[in-house]
């Protein structure tokens, strides 16, 4: 079942959006149900659970955190983090750079910008992004590859809205693209859409989607 539904989505998605099969809360019996079919590429959103993963399964996954990221946490997925998709701080990002050059390493990062209509959500707006971009600050941080952007729509049942927050990120990253990162061939990356929007997201531009539930049936906290 779980492999007919990694099939279903590498299938449907267009060649160029890469699918985060969201693993959070999930055993590792079951994300090797899906690595078996060929996929690789696994979300997760809780530090421990990621680490645990990590080293109790193979070294070719690439892992995403996905997940609201606590600054004194980073440390422990330093070494072998693919992406960071929720990147919602200046705070955050010296702290990801700091402990990326203590393991030699370069971190991919995503932006997270609020696009919801709800205050829960995290992420920058605007003026706080641009402000950021435009510090020196900013320059100095030699540890960490900005390749996108992440957001998450507002919950609602109205398409349109949800298709006009997508639309705004798409916009937004363009422009970014052409102000700040015209010479980072890595920044073309959109993460946004999940189990119940990710059409819609599609058709805004998204270059990756995260799914979760569909692919490994409800959660269980």
């Amino acid at each position: 079942m779980l492999a007919e539904k990694i099939e279903y989505y590498l299938k449907e998605l267009p060649k160029s959006v890469k699918l985060i099969a969201v693993s959070k809360t999930k055993p590792e019996e079951l994300i090797m149900e899906a690595y078996n079919v060929g996929h690789k590429v696994f979300g997760e959103n809780k530090i421990q659970d990621l680490v645990r993963k990590y080293e109790n399964m193979p070294k070719d996954i690439e892992w995403h955190f996905i997940g609201h990221l606590q600054t004194n946490k980073i440390k422990y997925i330093a070494p072998f983090v693919n992406l960071i998709h929720a990147v919602d701080s200046f705070k955050l990002l010296k702290a990801i750079n700091k402990e990326a050059k203590k393991v030699n390493r370069t971190i991919n990062c995503l932006f997270q910008i609020h696009i919801a209509q709800e205050d829960t959500k995290f992420g920058f707006n605007n003026s706080e992004l641009f402000e950021l971009l435009d510090s020196n600050e900013f320059n100095d941080l030699q540890n960490i590859n900005i390749c996108g952007l992440m957001g998450m729509a507002t919950y609602t049942d109205n398409k349109t809205q949800i298709a006009n927050e997508f639309k705004f990120l798409s916009d937004l990253k363009n422009e970014l693209k052409e102000k700040y990162f015209s010479n980072n061939p890595d920044f073309k990356e959109l993460s946004m859409g999940m189990s119940g929007d990710y059409k819609i997201a599609i058709e805004q531009g998204s270059t990756m989607v995260r799914i979760g539930s569909d692919i490994f049936g409800t959660r269980n906290y």
